[in-house]
């Protein structure tokens, strides 16, 4: 049999701590607390009336809401 294939009779099981510290950071305020409800980005946030949502997406759903340009 070939040395190079051979299962270890020992696995090491390493603690994965590293993987864990990403996103564990609370995220109550600030722009990375908040995304666009349809897209989930994180630019470009409309939150005026609640809205939570870019401006890219507001501009092809504001028909949609309700909202229409008068001018």
């Amino acid at each position: 049999m070939d040395p190079a294939l051979a299962i270890p009779s020992q696995q090491v099981n390493y603690n994965m701590a590293h993987e864990s510290v990403w996103f564990s950071h609370p995220r109550n305020f600030g722009k990375g607390s908040r995304q666009c409800r349809v897209c989930s980005s994180h630019t470009g946030l409309i939150r005026k009336y609640g809205l939570n949502i870019c401006r890219q997406c507001f501009r092809e759903k504001a028909t949609d809401i309700g909202f229409n340009k008068y001018r």
